[in-house]
């Protein structure tokens, strides 16, 4: 029997995170946990992972085409992905936290705090800051963007510059918990589903941000996203502002 993603995904968490965890559990495998976890929950057959294509490996190479994991930094992804998609359907998996409990590692114990949930809950654009740097190739038949929305722990070293250690401090380990959806992005239409209900009609990046919650920085490059793809069009200002709808 064929397993659907969200049981692949509780395979992997166990494969990936139960036996191999320190009595802190904290993951102790030398790639990192979330890494892993979605590699596998993707692609169960290590066979399948690491492949090489063209003068790039790829995490992973199977009858959906190329998989890449990437949890940050896209710039580093553009020359990798200008020859991936050249020759294959290449989708790039983007987790976000939708629920994230935080825990804090004292630096000289290593003892951990309990674990609190941060009041901010994920949203589908949170990938839209990395979806701006490879913007010219968000067009291009081949690609699909999947955002992992995920229930997950972070541990995080008290080695910040504030008197608590926390503003500041350093990311150790990321351990996804629960998979909650995943939204795919191929399409103007997938781009558009994105758009809060309530902005049916001429809205600017404030009203964006309002709506959303995102920040005003956040929503202006949201927007300008939505509008390279096709999602949203320009149909004049209000002031300063850029008014925009949804492309029918």
């Amino acid at each position: 029997m064929m397993l659907n993603i969200y049981e692949k995904f509780t395979e992997a968490c166990a494969k990936i995170s139960g036996g191999e965890r320190n009595p802190s559990g904290i993951g102790t495998l030398g790639e990192k946990a979330l890494h892993s976890i979605l590699k596998y929950t993707y692609e169960p057959d290590v066979s399948r992972h690491e492949i090489k294509v063209g003068g790039f490996y790829a995490d992973i190479v199977n009858e959906q085409g190329i998989i890449e994991i990437h949890t940050r930094n896209f710039n580093t992804l553009r020359k990798k992905l200008e020859a991936f998609l050249e020759v294959s359907r290449v989708t790039i998996v983007y987790p976000v936290a939708y629920h994230k409990w935080l825990v804090w590692i004292d630096t000289e114990t290593g003892e951990i705090t309990e674990k609190r949930l941060s009041p901010r809950r994920g949203r589908a654009d949170d990938v839209f800051a990395e979806l701006y740097k490879i913007k010219p190739m968000l067009i291009h038949p081949n690609l699909r963007i999947d955002i992992v929305m995920l229930d997950m722990t972070e541990y995080r070293w008290l080695n910040g510059w504030s008197h608590d250690g926390k503003k500041g401090s350093s990311r150790y380990e990321r351990i996804p918990e629960k998979l909650a959806e995943i939204i795919s992005l191929e399409d103007p239409d997938d781009y558009t589903g994105i758009i809060p209900e309530k902005l049916t009609g001429g809205f600017t990046v404030k009203d964006y941000s309002k709506a959303s919650g995102a920040t005003i920085r956040n929503s202006g490059i949201t927007m300008n996203i939505m509008n390279f793809v096709g999602a949203v069009e320009k149909k004049g200002k209000k002031g300063n502002a850029f008014i925009y709808s949804i492309r029918k």
